[in-house]
């Protein structure tokens, strides 16, 4: 095969998220749904599973679901396997699951560290081999793993997200360049997003007193999931997301000292709240997932950006170029016409100051 599906394969091509019961995933999820994709969806929670499964379903496409840990490597093959036999072979793997534990380094529980650590890093590492075994004998498919814009530069009382993500960039470099090497047409790309508000803080632990919050400027997880769109269709390898996260990656690499400066001299309130909407919402999930649904949005929406021009342009002008998988050649559904918080809603502009 040459790394693309054949103009005359009628069927729908399938995403599989992690992560996909929240925030980002849950997002991706029906913008993908919306474009007419089979979408696989993996999690550990039943309810927030099942809630995303009907808003992909609301779109009128295909979803088909797999409660597993992204940290049992033989509870995601099992829900890989799971997914292929319901919607046919696997065109795209989006590695979505993270979590995070506020607090010092010294303060953090070791068992935390590591759940923090096997969750973000080794479960982008769990699904991105579930997804090469089939993606490499068709020599066919695309991975992308959602990284952070920390990974440019850890930031304090995030060590073990931090470290993690550093993880997940060096990793997916040396998968790129095996892959290289091989002359695979199977892609990988890391998206490096910024500021999320998501649910991602009202699961987070905090060792602080106060509870964790997105670093202004802060972006909807719409913006982030149009980006992990446009990278399943193209062959990007890196990628930071939006002009925050650009900026923040030259910083780090050309200006070190002002990053460490910056950071030193950043006051706490940029990185915790004390707001009443957060304490009510705050179910931590780090060890068990929560028996309600989670919705895409945080309690941080009145600070929140939900348009780029960054991601505008990289649409518009064709960034993530040469195709890797086929668009499914169907008009995208309509959002509700009264969308809440727990519904996915497109961005509302495609200007960014």
């Amino acid at each position: 095969m040459n790394g693309r599906t054949s103009a005359d394969d009628n069927r729908h091509a399938v995403v599989v998220i992690t992560g996909a019961s929240s925030g980002i995933g849950r997002c991706a999820a029906g913008l993908f749904a919306r474009h007419g994709w089979r979408v696989g969806l993996i999690a550990r929670g039943c309810a927030g599973l099942e809630a995303t499964r009907d808003e992909v379903e609301h779109y009128g496409a295909t979803a088909a679901t797999a409660i597993a840990d992204v940290t049992d490597p033989d509870a995601l093959e099992a829900a890989a396997a799971h997914i292929e036999k319901t919607l046919g072979p696997i065109d795209v793997w989006v590695n979505c699951a993270g979590n995070a534990t506020f607090g010092r380094f010294l303060d953090i529980p070791a068992d935390e560290f590591r759940r923090v650590t096997d969750v973000t890093y080794l479960g982008t590492v769990n699904g991105t081999r579930v997804a090469l075994r089939r993606m490499l004998p068709r020599d066919h498919g695309s991975i992308v793993n959602v990284c952070s814009a920390v990974a440019y530069h850890g930031i304090p009382l995030l060590s073990s997200y931090s470290g993690a993500k550093h993880a997940v960039r060096g990793f997916g470099q040396a998968i790129r360049a095996e892959l290289s090497r091989d002359g695979s047409h199977v892609s990988l790309t890391t998206l490096f997003p910024p500021s999320v508000n998501t649910p991602f803080f009202d699961h987070a632990i905090s060792h602080v007193g106060l509870l964790g919050r997105p670093m202004s400027p802060v972006y909807q997880p719409e913006v982030i999931a149009e980006t992990i769109h446009l990278a399943a269709l193209g062959k990007s390898r890196e990628f930071p997301v939006t002009s925050t996260a650009i900026l923040f990656s030259l910083g780090a690499r050309f200006f070190p000292r002002m990053v460490r400066r910056a950071l030193h001299l950043m006051h706490p309130d940029r990185q915790l709240t004390g707001q009443t909407a957060s304490f009510d919402r705050h179910v931590p999930t780090l060890f068990e997932p929560s028996d309600q649904a989670s919705p895409v949005r945080g309690a941080f929406d009145a600070q929140a950006r939900s348009w780029s021009l960054h991601v505008y342009l990289l649409r518009l002008l064709g960034r993530f170029s040469r195709e890797r998988v086929r668009e499914p050649r169907v008009q995208a559904a309509e959002p509700p016409l009264h969308p809440t918080q727990d519904t996915v809603a497109p961005p509302t502009s495609p200007l960014e100051p």
